[in-house]
């Protein structure tokens, strides 16, 4: 069976604002089953089917799941697909992503039996074991920025922004600023409103205790994850933004080098130059 990797989004309540670290089709993560199906079976026809499935629902609806029973207990196919809660059906952004993750689904998973893959603004995921409705707390990715010695202030809103997120009433799509600190968490749809808070509870819980004095951190788990940031400098090898200050000084840092290494070759040539032409001269005057 396909481990659950089903990873959603938790909610924002009283600010109007939207949370993007990057464009919604920035890849986090994806993962495939072992097993794999024979080309041309029951179980391929219905993977395809499923996959459609959520491209076409994505137009009218930003979470749905479907159950594909097949002619055999063997090729029936459980998916659910999901926008981050800011992105809307209406305008197309949810269609698109969820278009470009069953994409790259398609490419990465070819034959598998089951996959999940995480994009920045959508996660979809199918298999042929149910996991629609189950609680899920697997760590799917745990990802902490540099060390950056926050003093109290910051921390304060670090852990009133982390706060939020935790709050029960929160909803399954949670948004939080203070300051420069911002954070989100999210729940997959099919979880109930208790399942949803527990699930964030695990996740918060590790954020605050792994990425404690981090610039910015991540901890997905199968059905929901939490993030949070200090605007600018939420970097990561993916391509999520990045600090810009923090690049600009290493190119400046790699330009000196460079600057320094010709400056010291140039010296070097000048300086075998004069002895050559010594040498001569003085081969000349004998």
């Amino acid at each position: 069976m396909f481990p659950t990797k089903t990873i959603l989004f938790i909610a924002v309540v009283s600010l109007l604002i939207t949370f993007s670290f990057a464009a919604v089709d920035t890849f986090i993560y994806g993962g495939c089953s072992q097993a794999k199906y024979f080309p041309g079976s029951p179980y391929e026809s219905n993977v395809n089917s499923i996959l459609t499935s959520f491209v076409n629902s994505a137009s009218l609806y930003t979470y749905n799941n479907f159950t594909l029973d097949g002619i055999s207990g063997d090729s029936s196919v459980y998916g659910l697909y999901q926008c981050r809660g800011d992105l809307s059906s209406a305008s197309g952004d949810c269609a698109r992503c969820v278009a470009r993750a069953v994409s790259r689904l398609g490419s990465l998973c070819v034959g598998a039996y089951g996959g999940a893959l995480q994009l920045e603004g959508c996660f979809v995921k199918y298999d042929n074991s149910t996991f629609l409705g189950v609680e899920d707390k697997t760590v799917v990715v745990r990802r902490c920025g540099p060390p950056v010695g926050y003093n109290s202030d910051e921390l304060t809103r670090r852990d009133a922004v982390v706060g939020y997120l935790t709050a029960s009433s929160g909803g399954s799509y949670r948004v939080g600023v203070s300051g420069e600190v911002q954070g989100v968490a999210q729940c997959a749809g099919d979880l109930s409103v208790s399942e949803c808070q527990d699930c964030l509870m695990e996740s918060i819980g590790r954020l605050k205790s792994d990425c404690g004095g981090a610039a910015w951190g991540d901890v997905y788990l199968a059905k929901c994850y939490a993030r949070y940031s200090a605007r600018g400098s939420y970097s990561r090898a993916n391509g999520y933004g990045g600090n810009r200050k923090s690049n600009d000084d290493e190119i400046q840092k790699t330009l000196a080098i460079i600057v320094g290494l010709i400056a010291g070759v140039t010296l070097l040539v000048v300086f075998l130059s004069f002895m050559a032409k010594s040498c001569e001269r003085g081969k000349g005057g004998k």
